[in-house]
């Protein structure tokens, strides 16, 4: 779903989806990148000579094995130099254990918290640099290992090693142990003694989809933030949420923002309150995208719109 360049504009400059009856909005972020920039670079670099070539050859292989690798620095980096106090506790439920990473804020006032739910890829340097940057903005943070006991050894996320071998683990999830770790998540940061007792919930992608469907099953949540994540699609499930749904989604991103329409009409059937914006031009994931070194313009312009708008409804708790 692609939000046209002719939508009627609203007071903040946001554009409005008349395909969703005018009650999504559309943040503009179009990308400025020439097309076929590399192509000129690569023939230019062709024209160089024999041992440029092969120089940019190995430049090349070399970038391209590593970058697997490397693609989460970034976010490492700028997570080592955090000044917030940051640890890792294991919060313990039946015969459960949940590694989580939390981060608090330097503030003098007790704080609402935020579970942050990781993507399919798991709880990653990113998500732990979500973690940290919601401290940075006054709330303590909270990112459960979801996958906490699924590798052979009983490790988590890292000793599941391969993105293969997490999304299996993921995809292997049973829905009532989600719930009931994030329920026991939501009941340990909220009677933390830095805590003033508010939780709100926020996820992405896979996680995106769960903060979605946790707001149906835990009345303790005050929000849910799901961020390019799909909405439950029973009106019963619907029913049972008490909390308002403010959705993030890339207007590059058909597969998601399909979905939408179908979550508008039962949160409305239901009283309910949901408001889903757009950041036009931006693609699915577009919040760790958008943070990363060689982000597109519209990856970046639509992650800088979505944090001053979560920042903002935080505020509003």
């Amino acid at each position: 779903m692609k939000a046209s360049s002719h939508l009627p504009n609203g007071a903040d400059g946001a554009r409005l989806s008349p395909a969703l009856g005018n009650r999504v909005r559309s943040v503009g972020c179009a990308d400025r990148s020439g097309p076929g920039a590399g192509a000129v670079c690569a023939a230019r670099v062709w024209r160089w000579g024999p041992w440029v070539r092969r120089l940019f050859g190995w430049v090349a292989a070399v970038l391209w094995l590593v970058a697997p690798l490397s693609a989460q620095d970034w976010a490492k980096a700028r997570l080592e130099q955090s000044p917030r106090h940051l640890e890792w506790v294991t919060i313990k439920h039946g015969d459960r254990e949940v590694r989580c990473f939390l981060a608090y804020p330097e503030v003098a006032e007790k704080a609402t918290a935020v579970v942050v739910i990781h993507e399919i890829f798991g709880l990653t340097d990113w998500v732990r640099g979500v973690a940290d940057q919601l401290a940075e903005a006054g709330y303590i943070a909270i990112a459960p290992d979801l996958l906490s006991g699924s590798a052979p050894d009983g490790g988590g996320t890292e000793e599941l090693g391969s993105g293969d071998a997490v999304r299996k683990a993921i995809s292997g999830l049973a829905p009532a142990q989600i719930t009931a770790d994030l329920a026991a998540v939501v009941d340990h940061v909220g009677s933390l003694p830095a805590a003033n007792g508010k939780v709100a919930v926020a996820g992405f992608c896979w996680g995106g989809t769960q903060s979605f469907r946790f707001a149906t099953q835990n009345r303790r949540v005050v929000a849910a933030f799901p961020f390019y994540g799909s909405g439950p699609d029973q009106a019963e499930e619907i029913a049972r949420i008490e909390c308002p749904v403010y959705g993030f989604y890339g207007g590059n991103d058909a597969r998601v923002n399909a979905t939408i329409p179908t979550s508008e009409r039962l949160m409305s059937a239901a009283g309910k309150r949901y408001q889903p914006v757009l950041y036009e031009g931006a693609g699915h994931g577009f919040m760790r995208a958008g943070e990363a070194p060689d982000a597109s313009e519209a990856n970046r312009k639509g992650r800088a719109a979505a944090w001053e708008r979560w920042k903002k409804l935080l505020g509003e708790l």
